[in-house]
């Protein structure tokens, strides 16, 4: 489980998008409501994609973005 934590502030992987993230971003990976979900869930998808990012994400994702360009 613990590999497939990453920091919200880790930089940004090519399978990456403001709607998914590769492995988990969320503080608690624990206390997501989406935690152990097939499909949506990170841990418990074959692609290792979380489909249901934290709400912040999106801004996240951007501001990850823009750093990635400069």
């Amino acid at each position: 489980m613990k590999a497939l934590t990453i920091s919200r502030n880790a930089p940004l992987r090519k399978e990456d998008s403001p709607t998914a993230t590769y492995g988990c971003r969320h503080y608690n990976p624990n206390f997501c409501g989406s935690n152990g979900i097939e499909g949506i869930c990170a841990f418990f998808s074959s692609n290792k994609l979380c489909k249901k990012p934290p709400a912040s994400w999106k801004k996240q994702y951007e501001l990850l973005k823009k750093q990635e360009k400069n």
